[in-house]
């Protein structure tokens, strides 16, 4: 059976966040709480993955195939999305074959997963990587790692607009920036499209060599957009999936402070980058920023229990 593009068009709240160090600093936040659009597709996931089901359906397509780690938000929403619109999907997974809570999940919710080890998850870069696999899925549409892809940040676009219709109830006249985690830089992109006006400050969960800026740069040349607004910012921590003592001390205070829940690997590292970037002055007061919740609350499971260093597609 052919793909259906469902009808699903999801909001997030905007809420204020209070927290002592932003007052210190006199900067106002507002978090715009993707993470609480689904129990499952949640976060900036649905809105980067829509394109792609709308070209898959277009296409007449049966199902979706993509790639992640074991705790990968990215594949954990594309499974619920098809099991709840009713379209097959096929992970391909980094490294070994394990278990984790998340792995469970995808077998649970009907995806067909197939372990590549890491020298094969490495080969994802190359020109011909996705031809043995359509062959052996055909009729399936490829999306890259974490939905990176000009389709999947034309899909954030509408983050700017739901965001901007809620200043109203926060009594804000107008905010200054943004803030987010960035992974793949696609959100990020997909703000820079949709706001031409403000700055976008990406919060870096991977070291700087995984070419996040370059990716930026790449999708905003695809859609025709210069003079874009963009800051990279290291909150990797010393590697991809990093998680030691000072983060979980800062997400568990951060919660206990404000009831934003957050996950070690994005939203955590991007509000403790903020926060360190208010500590050194580098945001004049006055200053309003909206933070998007990126979601990734189901990668906490395996994470918050262990100071194991996890890697997460």
């Amino acid at each position: 059976m052919a793909i259906r593009v469902p009808d699903w068009r999801p909001q997030a709240p905007l809420q204020r966040i209070h927290l002592d160090w932003l007052d210190a600093a006199g900067v106002e936040l507002a978090c715009l709480r993707l993470d609480l659009i689904d129990p499952l597709v949640s976060g900036n996931k649905w809105f980067k993955l829509a394109p792609y089901l709308q070209q898959a359906a277009a296409d007449g397509a049966q199902g979706l195939i993509s790639l992640g780690g074991a705790h990968s938000n990215h594949l954990h929403a594309l499974a619920a999305a098809g099991q709840r619109f009713g379209f097959a999907t096929v992970g391909l997974l980094r490294g070994e074959a394990q278990r984790t809570p998340t792995v469970d999940d995808l077998q649970a919710l009907g995806m067909q997963l197939h372990w590549l080890g890491y020298g094969g998850y490495r080969a994802r870069h190359q020109a011909d990587f996705w031809q043995p696999w359509l062959a052996r899925y055909p009729g399936f549409h490829a999306v890259g790692e974490g939905g990176l892809g000009l389709p999947g940040a034309e899909g954030c676009r509408c983050l700017v607009a739901m965001a901007q219709a809620q200043l109203a109830d926060l009594d804000w006249p107008d905010f200054d920036a943004w803030w987010l985690a960035a992974g793949t830089g696609t959100t990020l992109a997909g703000l820079l499209l949709g706001d031409s006006r403000r700055s976008v400050f990406g919060a870096l969960a991977v070291p700087a060599s995984h070419g996040v800026a370059a990716q930026v740069a790449a999708l905003l040349g695809q859609a025709g957009v210069s003079g874009a607004r963009q800051q990279f910012i290291d909150a990797a921590r010393g590697g991809f999936a990093r998680f030691d003592q000072a983060l979980r001390q800062f997400m568990l205070e951060t919660e206990q402070a404000a009831g934003l829940p957050l996950d070690p690997l994005y939203t955590g590292k991007a509000l403790m980058a903020l926060r360190d970037f208010c500590a050194n002055g580098q945001l004049v007061r006055g200053t309003r920023l909206i933070f998007i919740h990126t979601g990734g609350l189901q990668g906490r499971r395996a994470l918050m229990g262990s100071n194991t260093d996890y890697t997460q597609g």
